[in-house]
This record gives structure tokens, sequence and C-alpha cells, in this order.
């Protein structure tokens, strides 16, 4: 009751403050007009047209004619057959198994849980088959067995009921165990047991509908639909689940390392710092760059090293290689957090018991860090599907959808065509997200809370410390070597034949190529951008910490958004938004082509990672200081501006040079966006690399490099001398 009192009365607060209404107003335009509108109108793009109206063409130009109508039907009829067996009967395994008669029948029910995780991996190990080769002789059988009759249709509902009984018994046996009860039990018990196993047998039926109707559309489409897009889908995927299973596997191995495992030299935290610092200041493609350099036809690793003159380092694993060398830091940096949040102690019990390192591991330590194994993974897997760069330059014939659609908008000129697939993309994206915010974070918060009770007694064992500490060092020199190639590729006369130093490669950046334009206008639009982001974060960041009213969920929500749209679906999304001005009213059309619009993307897309900074810094800050302002009589803005910002100023300025380094970095959200009266530094370094001019490549990547890493140790001297921090301990 005291809880909705005061959340009443800080309303009431609110709405009281002109200051604070104008600019919450103010914010849900802005993210309504720049985030939601762009993708409203690649849906309604994707689904209309003047000639025809409203209509589905698009969608069946892509998976084929009526692909939706029939795989629905299908789906829905083979979903029921395999889901209300399969509850029947795991409802009936488990209430046998928590009552006395079914305690004698351990066989059984020591099975029917590794059943529940054997079953549904061979399945989805099936399905996953069928997608990334949708030509094989899996893909084809499931095919033909989707495309028979009754009976065929059966016979998948049966083996499907064979696959989910077991996880249906699991689903239901926790519930009854986690409750305590059993078939007897007072009313009350008994209801919330029911509404439990309601709640997960109907998402238990919703997930299997969603994937058999996928997969019937994936597989119809292959047969009737655009091959070459369903090949680009297939790609993607496979590229995406390879990437974020590799990236998480090696992020927590670095954070393993540096966390549990006792390092006697300084060099290998050097190593860590660089390694996780690279790929931030970096642009997105210039380990591909490196990749060609050391790895290609001409490279000195495999022509003149290893004396192989036809390696061919495009396609596939090109991209799978660079893409983890990118963004494993990442995964690194998450999963580093987490496992200092573990209580040693645990850990510690466990070996007083006789548990070995790896039982420990396996038991223990991996157990509680699932949630953010899963985070991590989802994470790498949109940033790798999102990923436009790196497959266009490393990628040859391998399609994927970001390139896919930038060639089907820029060479086919087919805008409807190519929303109706930026839809699919930004689908599977959006869907990440959502598994990813609200479902794995919570659980790794809920699981992984607070600082771990007391210091960790590092592993000192040679046999532990040297393996690991030598394989962390090889992957991180590699890494760094693939980025020293930038600038020494630059400095070579002709890469792979004339290694001789020149310095003519940046000399033509200056004389030839508009290098001080490009890098004016650059420096330019990220300069704006950036304080405009870093204020825009804070104040989101504020009013969902610190503020309660109804559209604040809203406001968080959109703000993250921009995190699960790759950056040319909302390229196409401002496109087809303000070329014609706002619902082609010619509101907002001086915008497009400008670089305004361009300092606008540049916000959207690093907005999400100043407003998660702004939200972490706030939660820190105790209430009560900024009530005694309030109390003396200053209103929203005195209190934001002289309590609250000075508090997060650290937050701000990271966030500051993040936003900097990301805008100037960026590529994908732009290069649809960009006119020739605007030289951007990526989208030169990507013109002159995919034309395989890799010495101008390197020197405009190596000069963007040092500005972006510049600004990256301009903004921690700042932080450590006039930071927070720094008065704090001036304090003490």
């Amino acid at each position: 009751m005291a809880k909705g009192q005061s959340a009443s009365l800080d309303r009431r607060k609110l709405f009281a403050d002109p200051v604070m209404i104008t600019t919450i107003t103010l914010l849900i335009v802005f993210l309504a007009v720049f985030i939601l509108y762009p993708l409203a109108i690649l849906l309604v793009d994707s689904v209309y047209s003047n000639e025809a109206g409203l209509t589905a063409r698009f969608f069946s130009g892509i998976f084929g004619e009526g692909a939706f109508a029939v795989s629905f039907g299908k789906a829905l009829f083979i979903s029921l057959l395999g889901v209300l067996p399969a509850l029947a009967l795991g409802l009936k395994l488990a209430r046998e198994g928590n009552s006395s008669r079914g305690s004698s029948r351990n066989g059984l029910f020591k099975a029917l849980p590794v059943l529940s995780l054997v079953l549904p991996i061979a399945a989805a190990a099936v399905y996953t088959d069928a997608v990334f080769d949708c030509r094989g002789g899996i893909a084809r059988f499931l095919s033909r067995a989707f495309d028979g009759g009754l009976l065929s249709w059966i016979l998948i509902g049966l083996v499907q009921v064979i696959v989910l009984t077991p996880l249906c018994f699991r689903i239901f046996d926790g519930v009854m165990r986690l409750a305590g009860l059993k078939k007897s039990g007072d009313e009350e018990e008994q209801k919330a047991l029911r509404k439990k196993m309601l709640i997960r047998a109907i998402v238990l039926g919703i997930v299997v509908f969603l994937l058999n109707l996928l997969m019937i559309i994936f597989l119809y489409a292959s047969v009737n639909g655009k091959y070459s897009f369903i090949i680009a889908i297939s790609n993607t995927l496979k590229v995406g689940f390879l990437v974020g299973f590799l990236s998480a596997g090696i992020g927590m191995l670095f954070a393993y390392v540096e966390v549990y495992v006792k390092v006697r030299t300084k060099f290998m935290a050097g190593l860590f710092k660089v390694v996780s610092m690279l790929p931030v200041v970096s642009p997105p493609f210039v380990l591909s760059l490196s990749m060609i350099m050391l790895f290609g036809k001409a490279g000195i690793i495999t022509r003149h090293l290893l004396g192989i003159y036809d390696n061919n380092v495009y396609g596939f694993w090109g991209i799978a290689i660079v893409q983890t060398m990118t963004f494993f830091p990442v995964c690194y940096m998450m999963f580093r957090g987490l496992l200092k949040n573990i209580d040693p102690s645990m850990e510690e019990a466990a070996r007083d018991m006789g548990a070995s390192r790896w039982k420990v591991f396996t038991s223990v330590t991996l157990p509680l860090l699932l949630p953010g194994i899963g985070n991590a993974f989802l994470v790498t897997f949109i940033e790798s599907i999102a990923d436009f760069a790196n497959p266009m330059i490393i990628g040859g014939s391998y399609d994927t959808l970001a390139t896919t659609i930038y060639l089907q908008i820029t060479g086919a000129y087919d805008k409807n065509g190519a929303c109706a697939m930026a839809v699919v993309l930004l689908g599977i994206t959006m869907i990440m997200f959502i598994v990813q915010k609200y479902y794995l974070e919570r659980k790794t918060a809920a699981t992984l809370t607070g600082k771990a009770s007391r210091v960790r007694m590092l592993i000192e064992d040679k046999s532990v410390t040297v393996p690991l500490t030598v394989l962390c060092s090889m992957m991180a020199l590699f890494v760094i070597i693939m980025y020293i190639c930038v600038p020494f590729g630059a400095l070579f006369r002709t890469w792979g034949r004339d290694f001789s130093l020149t310095t003519r490669w940046f000399e033509q950046v200056f004389t030839r190529y508009k290098g001080f334009k490009a890098f004016k206008d650059s420096f330019l639009l990220s300069i704006i951008a950036a304080p405009i982001t870093a204020l825009l974060s804070m104040i989101i960041s504020y009013l969902v910490v610190k503020r309660k009213f109804k559209a604040k969920g809203f406001i968080e929500l959109v703000s993250m958004l921009a995190m699960a749209v790759p950056g040319t679906v909302l390229g196409i999304g401002y496109i087809r938004g303000f070329a014609g001005g706002m619902f082609h009213s010619g509101f907002l059309q001086g915008i497009y082509g400008t670089g305004v619009i361009l300092v606008i993307v540049f916000v959207v897309r690093s907005l999400p990672t100043g407003t998660r900074s702004g939200i972490s810094a706030l939660r820190q800050i105790d209430k009560s200081i900024e009530e005694s302002a309030y109390d003396m009589g200053a209103g929203s803005m005195k209190v934001f501006t002289s309590v609250t910002l000075p508090l997060i100023k650290d937050s701000f300025l990271s966030g500051l040079v993040t936003a900097f380094v990301r805008s100037i970095t960026a590529i994908s959200a732009i290069i649809l966006l960009v006119t020739p009266s605007y030289l951007l530094i990526t989208v030169q370094i990507n013109e002159f690399a995919e034309k395989g001019s890799y010495g101008i490549a390197c020197a405009f990547a190596t000069i963007l490099i040092a500005i972006t890493y510049g600004s990256v140790l301009l903004m921690n001297l700042v932080i450590k001398f006039f930071g927070t921090s720094r008065k704090m301990k001036e304090v003490d």
C-alpha cells in the first residue's frame, strides 16, 4: 500500500514539473519518429504498393506463392498431433514419478531426464542441418515428409510425441517438485500448480508450432521461392551460430584465465587489455583486410611462408574467423564481470569435499554461468547476422542477408523487395533480442547478484596455468598481429610483391583521394553526434531509474531497440521513410541527403550503449541525495544538472567517447544514406577494399584507428584527473 502511494506521489510531482513533462514529450516524439517510424514504414512497404494496394506479392516473390497459407495449416495440425499427446503423457508420468507408486520405477524415471535433453538436441540438430543445407539429403527428406498426405503428417506427429514426452515430463516434474506437491494438498496449492503447468504447456505448444511453421515455410521456399535469398538466410544463420558459439567459448576462456588463474607476468594482463580495446577503436572490417593480406593468394603467411599460391580466404570460413576475432572481446568483458560476482566459497566447498577442478567447473561454475553464456551467444549472434562490412569485403560469392539486401536496393533497384527481405532479417534479430533482454538478462541477474564475499584463491597449479596462459597468449597475439598488418599494409609499396617501405599511400590519401574532406566530414558529424548521444543517454537513464510514469517502459524499450536493428535495415527504413517526407507529405524531407540524417543515425545507433552504461551508474546513486535537493526547493532540471550529472560524470564521458568512436567507425547504417556531398572514412575504406586497393584502404584505416585510439586515451586521462573517482580520492 505504501509503495503504491509513493509511486502515485512521484507521478504527481512529475506532472507538476513542466520541464520534465516537456523533456519526456520531446523524447517520446524523437524515439517514435526516428526509430519506430522507419521500421513501421519498412513493414508497410513490404506488404503495400501503389499499384496493387495491400499485397503479399513481395513476400511471395521470396518464399513462393501461397507459402504462408499452406504452411500455417500444416504446422498447426502437426503441432497439435505432437504436443497434445506429449503433454498428456508427460503429465501422467510426472504424477507417477511424484507418487509413492512411481518411486519404485527408478529405471524409467532416471532415463527420462536424460532423454529430455538428448531427444530435443537430436531434433534440433536435424532441423539445423536442413536449414544449413537446404538442398541436402535431410532437407529433401523433411520436405517430402511435410508435403506428404495425412499419413505422413501423423507419422511426423508421432515422432514429435516421442521427442516431446520426456521434455514435458521434466517440465511438469520440475513444477511439482518446486511446489512440493503431490496428488494431495489444499485447493490453493493445487490451483497454483495447475496454473504453472498450464503456462508452461502453452509456451511449449507455441514454441513447437513456431518451429514447425518456420521449418515448413523454409523448406517450401527452398523449392518454390527465390533460391538466392533462401541461400542467404541459410548462410547467415550458419555463420551466426558458429560465430556465437566460438565467440562465447573464447571469451569465457579469456575471462576464466584472468579471474581464476594466477598470471605471473604483467605482459599477459597487458595483452588482455589491448585485445579488449582494439575491436572498440577500430573500423568493423579492419580484420577482413588483415585476413586477406595474411592468408589470401598474395598473403605473407600463405604465399611467402608456406608457399601456398591458390589459397582462397573468401567465403564462410573467412567471415566466421574474422567475426569471431572481432566479437569475442565483447563476450570476454561480459564473462569477466559474471565470474567476478561468483562467490568463491561455493567452489571451495566443493574442492574441500574432494571434487577435482574440472568437476567444480562443470558442476558449480558452469551452471551459474549458463544464462550468461546464452546471453553472450545471442549478443554475438545478433552482431554477426547484422554485420554488413565483413561479409561485403571477405565474403566473396558467399551471400548473407545484409549484403543481399544491400545489393537488392543498389543493384536490382527493387526497394519493396529489399523491404521484404529487411523485414525477414529484422524478425530474426528481434526474436533474439527479446529472448536475450527479457529472459536471459534477468536470469543472469537473478543467478549472479552482488559481489564475491571474499578474495578468490587463484589457481597456481602449473598443469592448469601454463596451458591456459599459453593458449590465450597465442590467440591474443594472433589478434594483435592482424591489427598490426593494417599500418604495415599502408607502408609497403605493393603488398605481397614489393615490401620496400614508402609513404606514398598516405600521401595519396590527402593529395589524390580527398582525405582531408573525408576526415573533416567524418570528424565533424561524429563530434556533433557524440554529445547529443551522451546527453540523451543520460536523460533516458535518469527517467528509467529515477522516475515513475506510464511511458517509462516505452522509452526504455525503444531506446534499446536500435541494438536489435541491423544497420542496413535501419538505412532502408530511413530511405523509405524520409526520401519523400514522413508519410510522403514532404514533412522532414529536407533532412534526407544531408548531414542531419547522418547525425541522427549515429545518435540512434549509439543510444543503447550509452543508455545501458547510464542505467548501471544511476542505480548506484542513493535516492536520498536527490530528494535532499528537491526539499531545498531545486527544480528537476537543477537537480539533474547540479546533483545527478556530476555523480555520473565518468559514465557520461565514457558514453561521449564511445558514441564518437561508434559514429566515426560506422558503415552499415550510413552506406545507403551518404551522398556525394559527404565523404566518410569508413565508406572510403570499404570502396578501396572492394577494388583491391589495399594500400589506400590501410592508410585510411590506420589514420582512423589513430584518431579513435587517441580519443579513448584522452577520455581516460580526463576521467583520471577530472572525473568523480579523482574527487573521491581527494576527499579521502
